[in-house]
């Protein structure tokens, strides 16, 4: 654009004092503008961080790929275990037995999953050893439990204390079941961040849950730790390639496949809803642009008798209105970064001065609020926020450029 019509532009942003009411009408524009840019920015680093720490937290207590029998529990399992470990992307591989149950200790009972590992092996496959607050897994004695933090809490169990573990043996539906009860110390407690794991799972040794469940060599299953959480779809192709009929492989991103998109799809819609916000300031900038055109008619008359062009007075409201866009998705951005970044730190403080708890573990799965900013996020908010604040801009630019200076000096 030419000096002129950039000195015209931003002069028309400082209205007259008969013309206080635009300007009102501009910065309640440009605050659209920011609010919207912020909150999307903001929103959309919680989505990621949420999604990010949900799957920290899956993998912590869960491995990459899962296999199992179709026809029940895997026996002779240590054929299986030599073979898969010979698969290009595995990096380790441990058997394990998952059973519910039930604890109890002291009048307090409470049903969980029982999940029978080796603990020599459980370290590589999953992060149970680096989620233990307490104890150690290379330490684990016969009999001896790990429980969720949550959970111990529940039982008012401290570290040493004595529980009693009771399951079912033989199958859960058949009439023959028998409850078996045996009592377990508890040697460590675990919190792996997630509400629904830390309240309702304990680990016990696998050679304790065979004896406990009277099925000798047998195994639920075989666990296996990737090269990455991302190649793990990849991975257990090839695992069912080598291994054949007659297993069930699921890799942790089918496990949890409606889950992560749940999220996503919540991650769309509130982007559109709060897109929105940015449309509103759109409108607000259209209906002060009209207003200021409506009022500088004469002078756009004038202009175009000094020989401005009609490209020209266009300009001179494209700038005057990508000005307040520009602005207006700059602070936006500004703001909303300091405030994801800061976000976590916010909310505990809100919760510490006010007495409340904002986020529930019960309820988000979570007990706190991540945010982490993906710069391809901040992209297309910004990107977005432009180009909408920008075409807002082109109807107005046109209606100045229509202005006939005959129709509106010939009356003067």
């Amino acid at each position: 654009m030419k000096r002129y019509e950039w000195f015209v532009g931003l002069r028309y942003l400082r209205a007259k004092r008969s013309e206080r009411f635009i300007n009102v009408i501009t910065l309640l524009s440009m605050s659209g503008v920011v609010l919207g840019v912020a909150a999307l920015i903001t929103v959309l680093a919680v989505m990621t961080g949420f999604r990010d720490e949900l799957q920290r937290q899956i993998l912590g207590v869960t491995s990459h790929v899962t296999i199992r029998s179709t026809v029940g529990n895997m026996g002779h399992y240590r054929q299986t275990l030599d073979q898969v470990t010979g698969v290009p992307g595995v990096m380790a591989a441990a058997p394990y037995i998952a059973v519910q149950g039930m604890v109890a200790r002291q009048g307090v009972s409470a049903g969980l999953m029982v999940r029978g590992m080796d603990p020599g092996l459980e370290g590589a496959v999953s992060s149970l050893a680096a989620n233990l607050v307490q104890g150690k897994l290379e330490e684990m004695p016969e009999f001896g439990i790990i429980p969720g933090r949550r959970l111990a809490e529940r039982l008012h169990a401290e570290l040493n204390d004595t529980v009693t573990l009771t399951v079912a043996v033989g199958a859960a539906d058949s009439l023959k079941a028998q409850p078996r009860m045996q009592p377990f110390r508890i040697v460590g407690i675990f919190d792996s961040g997630m509400y629904e794991y830390d309240n309702a799972m304990a680990y016990i040794r696998l050679q304790d849950a065979q004896r406990l469940l009277e099925m000798s060599e047998a195994i639920t299953g075989i666990e296996l730790r990737t090269t990455t959480a991302e190649a793990a779809p990849m991975v257990a192709e090839a695992v069912r390639k080598r291994l054949g009929k007659g297993i069930w492989i699921q890799d942790w991103m089918e496990m949890n496949r409606n889950f992560f998109k749940v999220l996503q799809v919540q991650k769309t819609v509130l982007f559109v809803i709060l897109l929105l916000v940015v449309l509103v300031a759109a409108f607000n900038i259209i209906s002060s642009l009209i207003m200021v055109v409506m009022e500088k008619g004469k002078e756009i008359a004038i202009l175009k008798t000094m020989g401005a062009r009609s490209s020209g007075i266009m300009q001179i409201f494209v700038a005057n209105g990508g000005v307040i866009g520009v602005v207006g998705t700059g602070i936006g951005t500004v703001f909303g970064l300091l405030l994801s970044w800061n976000l976590e730190a916010l909310v505990q403080w809100i919760e510490q001065s006010f007495g409340v708890q904002l986020i529930s573990g019960e309820v988000y799965f979570i007990d706190r609020l991540p945010a982490k900013v993906v710069t391809s996020d901040v992209l297309w908010v910004t990107g977005t926020s432009l180009a909408i604040t920008l075409l807002a801009t082109l109807y107005p630019a046109w209606r100045a450029a229509r202005v006939d200076p005959v129709e509106l000096l010939r009356h003067d």
